[in-house]
């Protein structure tokens, strides 16, 4: 499965985007950049569209799944959206953090996930198909049941507040 963020130790490739996998859709900064400061937070998260989907629908067990994230800024200034720790986006299997029951650890400094004046932003990853499952010191790798699986992707903002998400649902035969 294709990591989410990229290794501590590795240097990013500017022509893949930014340092979290996202690519970015090319515009020209602008002098509005400093209005991103007084664009209100509630504002700013509403502004963010998020969509996900698959490469497929319908999925044999034990399948990849390729999951493509969009985030658009909808509005024709910058926005900054603050996320109470470094995570700025994630996606689940079913409730699941990246397919896992595993505790991740995210640094607990507050981050943001800043956009451009109608800036769009497209992350990939590939779920391998099966939930890593853990008990105290069992660690398994379970293949899902056949049915369906909702993959959602969201924008990592504190709880209690609105939370710029999508969702999409697959089916394991």
């Amino acid at each position: 499965m294709r990591r989410s963020r990229p290794r501590r130790d590795a240097e990013p490739d500017p022509s893949d985007g930014d340092e979290f996998g996202l690519e970015r859709a090319r515009s020209r900064p602008s002098v509005v950049t400093a209005l991103s400061r007084f664009v209100p937070a509630a504002l700013a998260r509403r502004a963010i569209a998020v969509s996900v989907a698959t490469d497929r629908e319908v999925y044999a067990r034990d399948d990849p799944v390729e999951i493509t994230v969009d985030f658009e800024n909808r509005l024709p200034v910058p926005v900054e959206l603050r996320t109470p720790r470094q995570r700025r986006w994630g996606w689940t299997i079913d409730g699941h953090l990246e397919a896992t029951d595993e505790r991740r650890y995210t640094p607990d400094r507050p981050a943001t996930f800043d956009f451009r004046a109608g800036e769009r932003k497209r992350a990939s990853v590939t779920w391998n198909g099966r939930l890593e499952r853990t008990d105290g010191d069992r660690h398994e790798s379970v293949v899902p049941d056949a049915g369906e699986y909702e993959i959602r992707a969201f924008v990592a903002t504190a709880a209690g507040t609105t939370r710029p998400a999508d969702a999409t649902t697959i089916t394991i035969n």
